[in-house]
């Protein structure tokens, strides 16, 4: 199926255990994630072939970090060593009506320093299929962002395929480029859209409705806008409240128009990179399954994922299939 290629931030999360609030609790844990490598491991834990290419702290830390990527078999050749420290986030975990909080502390990190001379794309997508992004990247940094479209130029030119997770967070893009312009010239090299309404309204500056029919026009202007997208695919969350949710997915890809059934998730266990973990599936499936396949596999991954504490989905393909399949019980297995 081809190695596929994911490029972003390895951060560390720091949590109190359970629902509790640092002021709460002296005792915390931590975990790696990071939103590009939450998919390249997920990937890995289906079986797939991975690389992730990042900028890690030069210490213990990051040596720690590394470690945690190669346990999932996730090539870490192209990740790079740097003087500046590594990215860390701080999470409270919500509950019922109380949200969960998260404060970054990533500015000047290893990754949002990464240089231009750091990434030898050539050698990095030697043996790529496809390439991974999403917005969270380049809205780093000024050097993160045409480090990104470096490698895109050149995956084109390898015909590879581009998917874009165009995650569009204001607060991020502060060193003096538009967000829109950015975002448009990365996904004028990109194939499969992975994003919903909002996304598509931010990037084309229109006021698309949330509607199926609106989703369709909303994914017939994106075509028209971007010739080289072939797919787009939409995760939509129902809440509830903070610990019940409902999760399904559309598509369009030109031809029809699908949805899958609502996952009911009624005690959500981490919420945090449950979009990570429908890009993984998505991708996943599409190197093997038909388009629809594809997507109702990811609805079901990113549905297990809220059941996983940590960053990174860690459900099987069988587990997937499983849920699939109808089986969301949750009976003991012996």
């Amino acid at each position: 199926m081809g190695q596929v290629i994911t490029f972003g931030e390895v951060l560390m999360r720091i949590s109190p255990w359970g629902n509790k609030k640092f002021i709460q609790s002296n005792v915390a844990e931590f975990f790696f994630g990071g939103t590009e490598l939450n998919v390249g491991i997920s990937i890995a834990r289906f079986g797939g072939q991975v690389k992730h290419i990042s900028a890690v702290s030069n210490d213990f830390i990051g040596e720690t970090a590394i470690s945690y990527i190669n346990k999932f078999g996730v090539d870490t050749s192209s990740i790079v060593r740097s003087k500046r420290p590594l990215g860390v986030y701080f999470l409270e975990v919500g509950a019922v009506m109380r949200p969960s909080t998260i404060s970054y502390n990533r500015s000047h990190s290893s990754f949002s320093e990464i240089q231009p001379n750091m990434v030898n794309w050539q050698e990095a997508l030697n043996n790529g299929a496809w390439l991974h992004w999403t917005g969270i990247t380049p809205a780093l940094s000024k050097h993160a962002f045409h480090i990104l479209k470096e490698g895109l130029i050149l995956a084109k030119e390898k015909g590879m395929t581009v998917s874009a997770d165009p995650t569009y967070r204001n607060g991020l893009w502060n060193y003096g480029i538009d967000a829109k312009d950015a975002l448009v010239e990365l996904l004028e090299l990109s194939t499969v859209f992975i994003g919903g309404i909002n996304e598509i309204n931010e990037v084309l500056g229109t006021n698309y409705g949330y509607s199926n029919d609106d989703f369709i026009e909303a994914s017939k202007a994106l075509m028209e806008a971007f010739p080289s997208i072939e797919k787009v695919f939409d995760k939509i969350r129902t809440s509830l409240n903070s610990s019940w949710h409902k999760i399904r997915a559309r598509m369009y890809n030109g031809k029809e128009f699908k949805e899958t059934i609502d996952l009911d998730i009624t005690h959500i266990v981490d919420r945090i990179g449950t979009g990570d973990a429908f890009a993984a599936g998505l991708i996943y499936g599409l190197q093997r399954f038909d388009d629809c396949k594809a997507m109702k596999f990811a609805s079901a991954a990113c549905a297990l994922k809220h059941t996983y504490e940590g960053d990174v989905n860690l459900a099987t393909v069988n587990e997937v299939t499983a849920i699939l399949n109808g089986n969301t019980s949750g009976r003991l297995h012996r």
